[in-house]
């Protein structure tokens, strides 16, 4: 398995459901699950009470319904599912990924690739419906690129750029 390149895998952070006004954070790192709370309270007794701090391993958590009871109760189910599968060692290194480097990869697909690659899940469909996106595409498969090219595109929009200028024209793209 390849390493993580931090020790930190994931993080939340959120104000608990009413009517209470605590608030809440989930970090789960390559070997514990931590579930610290903060209570808040205009109460004279429970004023600057410490936070607390649950720690525990990747297989306790697993195995503690509770804890993931109150952590699908804070944060909901979705975020529940993902820290299980975490827990379980399904580590998405695609999730982790910026934006940047995840488009200029896309760049280099075939469109009808892309096309696929947009109906998999939100964050794909975003970037490849995405400007940069488009820019990154025109640029990479330009031969030829000029300035006024470029300014042609960041006028016109890159997506509308591609399809008037290269697509329906035939021009050689790398």
């Amino acid at each position: 398995m390849a390493s993580l390149p931090e020790e930190q895998l994931f993080q939340i952070c959120d104000q608990g459901p009413a009517p209470a006004k605590d608030f809440y954070q989930l970090a789960i790192t390559k070997h514990e699950v931590i579930f610290r709370t903060w209570k808040i309270s205009l109460r004279l007794g429970e004023r600057g009470t410490a936070p607390i701090a649950l720690k525990t391993t990747h297989h306790d958590f697993l195995h503690h319904k509770r804890l993931q009871e109150q952590v699908g109760a804070v944060f909901g189910p979705k975020t529940l599912e993902y820290a299980v599968s975490l827990c379980q060692g399904n580590f998405n290194y695609l999730d982790r990924l910026p934006d940047d480097i995840l488009l200029r990869i896309l760049s280099f697909l075939d469109l009808k690739d892309t096309t696929l690659l947009a109906q998999v899940s939100h964050r794909f469909r975003t970037l490849c419906n995405s400007e940069k996106f488009w820019e990154h595409t025109v640029r990479n498969r330009c031969a030829e690129f000029t300035n006024d090219m470029d300014s042609l595109a960041n006028a016109l929009g890159w997506r509308k750029m591609y399809f008037t200028w290269f697509y329906r024209s035939g021009r050689k793209m790398q």
